[in-house]
């Protein structure tokens, strides 16, 4: 009865993340000269668009009350994880630059371009 496949629904939501945490977003939105405010949200451009996805797929026959709070809760537990997966990604970020920093230190001194 439920067609949305789960491995679907975690692609959307990485791609989601992934889209604004690497600033394609911020990109778009300045080339444009727009702000789109639901797709800069890393929540509701997941939410939208597993609840988008979910209705394409959905069968129209099978589309039934039941069919639809689940496809909401979904929606919502998708974008409540998005919420902890930028987070994640945050910090691994900040790992490493912390890395990178040791890694590669940078001198301010006159004689660093010699």
């Amino acid at each position: 009865m439920f067609n949305v496949q789960w491995i679907d629904i975690a692609g959307i939501v990485f791609a989601c993340t992934a889209a604004n945490h690497l600033g394609l977003i911020q990109s778009v939105e300045m080339v444009i000269h727009r702000r789109l405010p639901i797709v800069s949200c890393v929540k509701c451009l997941t939410f939208w668009s597993v609840l988008v996805y979910g209705i394409a797929e959905a069968n129209f026959s099978l589309f039934t009350l039941h069919y639809s709070l689940t496809l909401l809760a979904i929606s919502f537990l998708s974008a409540w994880s998005a919420i902890w997966l930028d987070l994640f990604m945050g910090i691994i970020d900040k790992l490493y630059l912390k890395i990178y920093g040791k890694i590669y230190p940078t001198a301010d001194t006159p004689d660093t371009d010699t």
